[in-house]
């Protein structure tokens, strides 16, 4: 197994986050040295090369080197310097000779750039390359190695131009030329336009601009490589907030004044990198750049995988609800559509799953609109009672019918128009389509759309998708979760990127533990140790799982992925043949007969195909939930 201690034992998603502090015994992990890699690379321990040249021209695919010149510092100690004359090929134009001092019979005898060249790849070899508008002089060395067949070692690269841009006003410089930044800093060498001078100048000038840049947070490399972002300077002091993450996935708790947790955040590959991305331009969310200027400290949480640290992330979101996350904090508003146990059952909208014999579930689904779409789509296919009032078994004398009786759309056994073994009947057809096969709800949408669409009522058609959309996601998600939430336990494992194992244990659809085993140890030994000590998970109510719906799709998501073998299942874990999962091409044929009906009028057409409020539309569904791994199509 792995060495550091959060992947030597078993990492159990329900273990408690540390707090600042924690220490052995004190209820947190063991604190564990980083490696130097897993905090930065200091400035001070950055060995840079300083390079400038003088060329014929300034297009390297026409014109030449005529010298080279670098210095190598670490430290603010100079390790060595690098010079030399090279013959471009060809005259030195006049205006150059003059500009730079260098003339043709002076490059009489130099060696040319293919000699030049490997000699300054290996002084160079391992540095960061820094240069006074860097494009220029990278762009010359890189055509060289190209047109030498040398390959380009892929250089890290500083622009002291850019830097100086960042700390560099107006107020103090007029411009931001070499010469200028060289008499501003005080430099101890001045530009002549002669390589090795104008190098050893630019490393006063580098210098100095990191040192206006160390109050900025800019301490490390790898905050070198976003310094010239324009990120307010308030947000860039707070780099040291990701200072000493470690490099592995986990998740990440932004803490505010009073310990107030602000923002949840995961990483699958790297904490460190993750966080420190927040105080660069690549964040532009305003609510974010808000959340980071009141921030006070970064928790990390480090996962034994990818998928720990997701489960994590949701956990953490729903236990803290953040202010600044926007999504999962709030699991238990999620609806669901039941068809009721009553002696005459009905479809309503509720918040949970209850143990009742007989009644059936579809959902959950993302707001309560969706819930509603999706109620509407089975009455519009069953004639089901419509009212919310428990009915007897017997009519009471003097009841009277509401007006879906007179249309046909119930039977009204209010008032004994229908006993209970012919509503059972219709109550029957309900169940199947939700639990099982779609086919009838999809079938008379389908009708529906083509009448819509030939009177060309796309709005009205839109609508109709729309429920039938709404529909099939919340039957797919119950079918989908219901089998793994009935099963006791599910085991799996999948190779890692390393050769080792990734394995998961999972108890009615919530992870209930998860480790990582190295490609050198038997993972047997580590399963036997998880079924052992593994959360214990209550038996929940199918098909809702044990876990946050959005937990639940995640398992599931990984145990479908291919690679993922199958230990072991305590339960069954099978899905019907005909289930919305397998039967949506409909959707996706009713999408396209109403494209090619209303192709008359594509203002028409786009209306009548618009995704829907969560940006779906019937061919993105189809295709979706067709193409999900793990799924048996339906068959004829």
């Amino acid at each position: 197994m792995r060495s550091s201690l959060h992947r030597l034992r078993p990492v159990w998603v329900g273990d408690p986050v540390p707090g600042p502090g924690a220490t052995p015994g004190a209820g947190g992990p063991a604190p564990v040295q980083l490696a130097l890699d897993e905090i930065g690379t200091p400035l001070s321990e950055v060995t840079f090369v300083v390079v400038d040249l003088e060329t014929t021209g300034g297009t390297p695919a026409e014109c030449g080197i005529t010298e080279i010149g670098a210095v190598k510092v670490r430290g603010g100690e100079v390790l060595g310097e690098f010079q030399t004359l090279v013959d471009p090929g060809g005259p030195v134009p006049p205006f150059i000779q003059v500009l730079t001092g260098i003339t043709s019979s002076m490059l009489v005898g130099a060696p040319p750039v293919e000699e030049v060249l490997p000699s300054f790849l290996e002084f160079a070899r391992g540095s960061v390359l820094v240069a006074h508008n860097a494009p220029f002089d990278v762009g010359f060395l890189r055509a060289a190695a190209a047109r030498t067949g040398h390959p380009w070692p892929g250089y890290r690269v500083v622009d002291t131009v850019r830097l100086a841009r960042r700390v560099v006003t107006r107020d103090e410089a007029p411009n931001h030329k070499l010469g200028t930044l060289a008499a501003l800093f005080g430099a101890r060498v001045t530009p002549n336009h002669r390589a090795l001078e104008d190098a050893r100048a630019t490393v006063d000038v580098l210098h100095a601009l990191l040192g206006r840049l160390g109050p900025l947070g800019v301490t490390h490399l790898e905050d070198l490589a976003t310094a010239t972002d324009p990120v307010p300077q308030e947000v860039r002091r707070k780099r040291t907030l990701a200072d000493g993450l470690p490099d592995a996935p986990g998740v990440y708790l932004f803490r505010g004044p009073n310990e107030e947790v602000l923002y949840v955040g995961t990483s699958t590959t790297s904490l460190r990198t993750r966080v420190r991305s927040y105080f660069t331009s690549s964040e532009k969310r305003g609510r974010i750049q808000e959340m980071v200027r009141i921030a006070e400290r970064v928790d990390p949480v480090v996962c034994a995988t990818p998928l720990e640290a997701r489960v994590r992330e949701l956990r953490l979101i729903a236990e803290h609800s953040p202010r600044y996350n926007r999504r999962s904090r709030f699991p238990e508003r999620m609806p669901w559509v039941r068809l009721t146990s009553e002696p005459y059952p009905r479809l309503s909208v509720v918040r949970e799953v209850r143990d009742e014999p007989g009644a059936a579930y579809i959902g959950p689904f993302g707001s309560q609109s969706s819930a509603q779409l999706a109620l509407e789509a089975l009455h519009e296919s069953f004639p089901v009672r419509q009212c919310t009032r428990r009915l007897p078994l017997v009519a009471t004398p003097g009841a009277s019918a509401c007006a879906l009786a007179d249309m046909g759309r119930c039977g009204a056994p209010c008032v004994g128009g229908q006993d209970a073994t012919g509503y059972a009947a219709v109550t029957d057809r309900v169940r199947s389509a939700m639990l099982g096969d779609p086919a009838p709800v999809v079938g008379a949408h389908a009708e529906r759309i083509d009448a819509l669409v030939a009177q060309q009522r796309y709005e009205e058609a839109a609508t109709v998708r729309d429920r039938l959309g709404a529909f099939l996601r919340g039957a797919a998600r119950a079918q989908r979760v219901g089998p793994v939430a009935r099963c006791a336990e599910v085991v799996a494992a999948r190779r890692s990127d390393d050769g080792g194992w990734e394995i998961v244990l999972v108890r009615h659809g919530r992870l209930a533990a998860t480790a990582r085993v190295d490609r050198a140890t038997d993972p047997r030994p580590t399963i036997a140790t998880l079924r052992a000590t593994a959360e214990h998970v209550p038996v929940p109510v199918p098909p809702a799982a044990a876990a946050h719906p959005e937990e639940a799709d995640l398992v599931l998501d990984w145990l479908e992925r291919p690679g993922v073998r199958i230990v072991d299942v305590v339960g069954v874990w099978a899905l019907p043949v005909r289930t919305a999962l397998g039967d949506v091409e409909p959707a996706a044929a009713i999408a396209a007969h109403a494209a090619a009906v209303a192709g008359h009028d594509v203002a028409s057409a786009e209306v009548a195909l618009r995704p829907s409020a969560d940006g779906t539309t019937p061919v993105d569904l189809a295709r979706a939930v067709a193409d999900a791994p793990g799924v048996m199509p339906r068959t004829a």
